[in-house]
Order: structure tokens, then sequence, then C-alpha cells
């Protein structure tokens, strides 16, 4: 081979370049469905991908060799990347345009029919074939380092939006409603607000919880703080029990969940019962805690002051009982109130009997004043109760027996 065979060769790629960009331009089109649209790549950007490219290739079959070049398919894999182009059409797309002007150099080469163009060919082949390689990798890296800094930005514009939720302080120029349209959150969905512990400084207790919802269907938004990984979760009417078990099966530490609430106007009020509902459950072990939608049990979480001093005027004799005495007649009362004030059920869920039950509620009528029957000492005994269970400084909480 001679050099004035490579240059000829060269001269003739050139030359052609207007017709094989035109007819990598087609084959693109024809071959890959995201091209058939301009929806995502203009045709205009595609063309000049093809043009840029292909004209590299050709310089570099000039040069006789391989480039370190390798700026043109770097910003290509930027540019799709933040066109949303699926990377592996992306790649088709580029060796189709590689192809087209390997077609087009064997066509010539047949038609010369000469031994020294054959062996420029082949060497243009070489440079052809190890710039694909290279190309292809720089087109990838560059493809997904774009994408890695869109989900990084994305997640933190998230971040930034469920932030705003939770503290009430959405931008000057946009509200709960708008900040709920960005995060995805259906319009009809009512929602609740999750608060766990993070298992280190700043380290997840629900790794990839998003994710696991997102896979039921179930869209949601979550901040991570030193101490808190904090989430708001929109729910349809059928997914409410869904979300709760993959809570559970998730949770690796202490987590609180709000009752459900429609207007995200109300979301800094249902942290505050996700974290009251959190406070309930013990340091340090796993679980989830839902919090009652009880009126009474939100006021007191509303109120933590008005609940100690409630809890310590209503039950005082009873939280200076021994711990075992105290734990037996507080879970006794709490049962009670929670079965609808029937000793049968409450003995059931204690299993004990029914006259035992009986028993320890004389008993703290006797130690507190307060009957069972009075429709106003019974609120008053239920609201010392709710405020026990929210607040551990209140007194010591009730056991589970």
């Amino acid at each position: 081979m001679t050099d004035t065979e490579m240059a000829d060769l060269v001269r003739w790629a050139e030359a052609k370049l207007p017709v094989l960009v035109d007819t990598a331009y087609a084959a693109i089109v024809d071959r890959i469905p995201m091209y058939h649209t301009e929806e995502l790549v203009p045709s205009r950007d595609l063309r000049r991908s093809i043009a840029e490219n292909l004209s590299f290739l050709v310089g570099a079959i000039a040069r006789g060799g391989a480039s370190t070049e390798l700026g043109a398919p770097q910003e290509t894999g930027r540019r799709r990347a933040r066109q949303g182009a699926p990377l592996p059409e992306v790649l088709r797309a580029y060796r189709i345009s590689f192809w087209t002007l390997w077609d087009a150099l064997v066509e010539r080469g047949r038609s010369a029919r000469q031994p020294a163009g054959a062996e420029a060919l082949l060497a243009a082949a070489t440079t052809i074939w190890h710039l694909t390689d290279e190309h292809a990798v720089a087109l990838t890296e560059s493809y997904r380092a774009a994408t890695a800094e869109m989900l990084l930005a994305q997640q933190q514009r998230r971040s930034a939006l469920v932030e705003a939720l939770l503290t009430g302080h959405p931008s000057p120029d946009a509200g709960p409603s708008e900040a709920a349209a960005l995060l995805g959150f259906p319009p009809d969905a009512q929602f609740v607000v999750v608060a766990a512990d993070t298992r280190g400084l700043a380290e997840e207790s629900l790794p990839g919880i998003e994710r696991r919802l997102a896979d039921q269907g179930i869209v949601s938004g979550w901040r991570l703080t030193p101490a808190l990984q904090l989430g708001v979760i929109s729910l349809r009417a059928d997914q409410y029990a869904t979300a709760l078990g993959i809570l559970r099966d998730a949770a690796s530490a202490r987590t609180g969940v709000s009752p459900e609430f429609p207007a995200l106007a109300d979301t800094p009020r249902a942290l505050e019962l996700a974290r009251s509902a959190l406070a309930t459950s013990k340091q340090g072990e796993a679980g989830v805690a839902v919090f009652s939608s009880s009126p009474l049990e939100a006021l007191m979480a509303r109120t933590p002051g008005e609940g100690r001093r409630l809890a310590e005027q209503v039950l005082g004799p009873v939280l200076r009982l021994p711990a075992e005495d105290r734990a037996v007649l507080l879970d006794t009362l709490t049962a009670y109130l929670e079965h609808g004030g029937s000793a049968e059920s409450a003995a059931k869920v204690l299993h004990c009997h029914a006259n035992t039950v009986r028993y320890r509620l004389r008993r703290l009528n006797e130690l507190t004043g307060r009957s069972l029957v009075d429709p106003q000492d019974i609120a008053e005994l239920a609201t010392a109760a709710y405020a026990l269970r929210l607040d551990p400084h209140a007194g010591t909480s009730p056991r589970r027996r």
C-alpha cells in the first residue's frame, strides 16, 4: 500500500461524507423505533452527531491510526442522557454510523479491484474497529456519569421538596400542591408521614424504601437527617395495608407512622404525630408504631407539657406504685379503654379472668378517685393514659403483658 492509495481513499471518503451522513441517518431512523419521532432526539441533533462522528473517523483514517481525542462521543453520551434516550439505542445508532462508512469503503474497494486499494481498505478497517470500541466505551462512561449526576440532582430536589412539606415552608411561589405535583403524588391521595431513627449518623434504617414502595405503585418522597429518616407517602384507598407491610419488612430501627391525612398543608402536624408514635417504642428496638387515629391522642401529642401535668394529676397515685403494680394497673386501663369498656374483651388480651380485670379497675378507682362509669372521669383517665403512652417522661410507660 502506498501513501497515494490511502490519500485517495481518504479524499473519496471526505467527498462522500454528506451522502454517508444521509445514509446513516436514514438507516438509524428506519431501524430504531426511538428515532421514528423527534420526541427525545431532534433530527438536527441526530444528523449533527452522525456528521461529527463520521468526520472524526475519516480524519483518524487519514492520520493512520487511533486518536486519543474522545470529545465527540463523550458529548454525545452526555447529551443523550439528558434527553432521556436509552443507552442501548444510542450505542446501536453509533454502530450504524460506523457500519455505514465501512460498507461504503468496501463497496469502493470492490469497484476499484486494485491490490494496493485492498491494502488501504484493510488499514482503514483496523482504524475503524479500534475506534468503534474506544468511542463506545467513552460514550457509555459519559452517559452513565451524566445519568448519575441527574439522579443525584433529582434526589436532592425531591429531598428539598419533602423538607418544604414537613416544615410547612414551601417556596414563595409554590405551595404544597405544587410540591406534591413535582414529587409525583396522585391528586386524590391520602398521606402518611414516617419518622424512623437512623442506624448510625445519617445512615438509613429503611434502605431502598422509596424503590420498594414504588415497586407496588406507591409514590413517596424522603429526606435523611443525621438522626432521622423522614418520608411522606401518598396512598390510594387500597394501599395503606401494603405500605405498612413494606415499612415493617424494611424497618431496622424504631419507626413511627402518622395517621392518614388528606391535606398536605397538615404535613408538619403529621410529622409531630409520627415522631410521637416513634417515641412510644423502646429505644434500640426495630419495629413500626402507628399513631392512633384518636383525637385525644393527637391532642396530647400537640401539648406534651400539658400531657405530663394531666398524667400526674389524674394517675399520680398509680405512678407512685412499685413498677410491677403500676404496669399491671396501667396495662389493664389501656386494654379496657381500647376494647370498648368490656372487661371480658380486656381479659382476653391480658390473659386473665374478667373478674381480675374488674378487681384492678376497682383499685384504679380507689387510687385515682375516678370512676369508669362517669363520662368525665373516663375522659380524664383515657387522656392521661394517652399522655403516658406518648411521653415516657410523664411516668413509666406501661408494658404490654
